[in-house]
């Protein structure tokens, strides 16, 4: 595979605008909804809604610097995260960053202490389903799902808690 020239970094409330942009097109491109009052008010305060609750929300920048995708831990529990909001601008797909960042969400969050992470999506997001389900995440049925989704999974994970 090639070399993926690409840097996270740290979102912050500063970023907001352009990250509902980024997301908001990509959910609208899949014909699911937005949902800023309930499903996506997460994004109002990402600084206090994901870093500050033991989680991050992290973006992931091309050589150029352009935002081309997102990806959350949002703190359920002590033991549990979920991961929000991984979103891949439409351009940049087909290119291996869906793994990048699936990657890099694990690697978080085992550092974080994490021993399990679960996730919701939509059936229309084929591809993201396709690769959670080919690192080993299982079909888990929540008492309730999001709005827009309708499969939940879950993945066990070993916890290396950062000293």
């Amino acid at each position: 595979m090639k070399q993926l020239n690409q840097k996270f970094r740290s979102a912050a409330n500063r970023d907001k605008k352009i990250i509902t942009e980024l997301i908001f097109s990509i959910l609208r491109e899949y014909g699911l909804k937005t949902d800023p009052e309930k499903t996506d008010s997460d994004l109002n305060d990402i600084e206090l809604n994901y870093i500050k609750r033991n989680g991050i929300f992290d973006l992931l920048e091309n050589e150029d610097g352009q935002i081309i995708a997102t990806v959350g831990l949002y703190n359920i529990d002590s033991e549990t995260c979920e991961l929000r909001k991984m979103y891949l601008l439409k351009s940049e797909r087909g290119k291996g960053y869906g793994k990048l960042l699936l990657d890099h969400a694990l690697v978080k969050a085992r550092e974080l202490g994490y021993k399990k992470v679960i996730l919701e999506t939509a059936s229309a997001l084929k591809e993201a389903i396709a690769l959670y389900e080919k690192y080993g995440f299982k079909r888990y049925f929540p008492e309730h799902l999001s709005g827009r989704c309708d499969k939940g999974y879950y993945l066990e994970i070993s916890s290396k808690r950062k000293k």
